[in-house]
């Protein structure tokens, strides 16, 4: 028996190989779709556990350097830098694009239970920052209402407590970097644990504003020098 099936499992593979192998679409929405299977279909991003951070609405030269740097190896996540590795410029552009036009409604974040010390702390680091100890205000970069800045800087409303403070935990600890001079590690270095809590838990229980579009580009004068801006400036 076995010697009378052999040749026809023998002739299967052929039979498969010659049949055409089916045909992905070339469009937007399947070459985004490794980005919306986490972040949600138009960005939102997951506001209830922190993990998946919101892409809609962020500028689209901040989404293009957070894309490059998972590419160079400045950003850790492995998921993320399997995704992006071998995508051209101009790929990285256009999922940017995409994702900096979204505009859905923002979804509350779970309050944090903190003390109403912890949250004044929190509010003196965002708008006042800390200056004996060279700690600037997040507005001085992120803008007034904390809505970002075109074309690279983002907003900081809206997001989850447990995201603000791991990229901020991120930031003090080296894992998570951008190209020199890199800012945001020079001011979470400066930062504590207790006044990243503070930060994360003000942030994540501000009220957000009637309006979430980034500033105008030119509307802040950051008070350090910081290497993503200076791309910006080049033009590159």
């Amino acid at each position: 028996m076995s010697l009378l099936l052999a040749p026809a499992f023998a002739a299967a593979p052929a039979t498969s190989s010659s049949s055409p192998a089916p045909s992905v679409p070339d469009t937007l929405q399947q070459r985004i779709a490794a980005c919306t299977t986490c972040h949600g279909v138009h960005g939102e991003g997951s506001p209830g556990s922190g993990f998946f951070p919101r892409l809609a609405g962020k500028p689209a030269g901040y989404l293009v350097r957070q894309l490059q740097d998972f590419q160079n190896g400045l950003r850790k996540y492995a998921p993320m830098e399997y995704t992006v590795r071998g995508l051209d410029p101009a790929y990285l552009r256009e999922i940017a694009e995409y994702f900096a036009a979204q505009q859905v409604p923002y979804a509350r974040s779970p309050r944090p239970a903190v003390s109403a010390a912890t949250l004044q702390r929190g509010e003196q680091l965002v708008s006042a920052g800390d200056p004996a100890r060279g700690i600037p205000a997040c507005e001085r970069c992120h803008g007034s209402q904390l809505t970002g800045v075109q074309p690279d800087i983002p907003g900081l409303v809206g997001l989850p407590y447990d995201y603000i403070s791991a990229q901020l935990g991120a930031w003090r600890t080296h894992t998570r970097a951008t190209v020199a001079p890199d800012c945001m590690a020079e001011v979470a270095g400066r930062l504590s644990e207790s006044d990243i809590t503070a930060v994360a838990a003000w942030l994540a229980g501000r009220e957000l504003p009637a309006d979430m579009h980034a500033q105008a580009a030119g509307s802040v004068q950051p008070p350090l020098r910081c290497g993503v801006l200076a791309d910006s400036a080049d033009g590159t």
